[in-house]
């Protein structure tokens, strides 16, 4: 056998457990629920059969519509603070010091804790009492803008989104990082005899080399908003009144709380098609930018 093929071969053996475990844990489970969504059924005995009314139920739903419009608020706030935020940081920190390596892993390290964990510290910081943010608001003389931020129906899910983010940019960071470190020096030094520097060489030479990089982090911004749920339910459990119910929580409540497993198949099945959607979008917008 050429050397070629037993390579193949052993990539292909070695990566078949992975595949496979993908396969009966995600893959499966995601035309599992989709065929559930057409049915009337509360998780035992039979499943009754009802076509597309899980769907026209859901889109006649007013919760519904709130919970996606909280969801692209966390898709927006998500490619508008993580992606800059991260790449800014990238560029900052892309010196290999001790000091740089220090402030890595402190950006980082929210995305090691526990989802619960960074709910509930921020769920602290945010209380109208004994929060960190209002006391700081009093101490600086601007107890006018103190409120209780989590239970404002104007303000909460912007709240929300600020942990969210918070914990999520040390993927990107790394991420970019390790894309501005296969930028040829070469490239950066002829950037610069052609008098590309500063913002020139980020936005005309930088930019365009890692563009392909940008837009995996966009998409990445947006499945993971969309699936978002641990952080809400810690410190919201999306109220109060709904005002910040997202579609993952959506799901849950009608599945686990009311028992409505038909109907949650259904949500499900739309949290992915709306996530492919936009998706696409990002896809076709992102592709004409490059």
């Amino acid at each position: 056998m050429p050397a070629s093929l037993r390579s193949k071969s052993f990539v292909v053996l070695a990566l078949l457990p992975a595949l496979l475990i993908f396969l009966v844990f995600a893959i499966i489970p995601i035309f599992w629920s989709a065929y559930y969504g057409f049915f009337d059924w509360k998780g035992l005995g039979a499943a009754k059969f009802i076509g597309l009314n899980n769907y026209e139920m859901m889109l006649q739903d007013p919760i519904f519509w709130r919970a996606l419009k909280n969801n692209l608020i966390l898709v927006a706030s998500a490619i508008i603070g993580q992606v800059p935020i991260a790449l800014l940081l990238a560029l900052l920190l892309l010196k290999n010091s001790w000091f740089n390596r220090l402030l890595r892993s402190a950006v980082f390290l929210p995305m090691v804790l526990s989802t619960v964990v960074v709910g509930l510290i921020w769920g602290y910081i945010y209380h109208p009492q004994i929060g960190l943010l209002n006391q700081v608001l009093e101490v600086l003389g601007l107890d006018s803008w103190t409120r209780a931020w989590l239970d404002d129906p104007k303000i909460n899910m912007f709240a929300v989104s600020i942990p969210i983010n918070w914990a999520n940019i040390g993927p990107y960071l790394i991420i970019f990082i390790a894309a501005l470190q296969n930028i040829s020096s070469e490239i950066g030094d002829a950037a610069k005899i052609d008098g590309a520097i500063g913002w020139r060489k980020l936005f005309y030479v930088t930019l365009p080399i890692i563009w392909g990089t940008v837009v995996v982090t966009i998409v990445l911004c947006i499945s993971g908003s969309l699936k978002a749920f641990d952080h809400v339910i810690v410190m919201t459990g999306g109220g109060p009144a709904q005002s910040t119910e997202l579609l993952a929580t959506y799901m849950y409540n009608n599945s686990f709380t009311i028992y409505r497993y038909g109907y949650g198949s259904a949500v499900s099945t739309m949290i992915i098609l709306i996530s492919a959607l936009l998706i696409g979008l990002n896809y076709i917008i992102t592709k004409r930018r490059g």
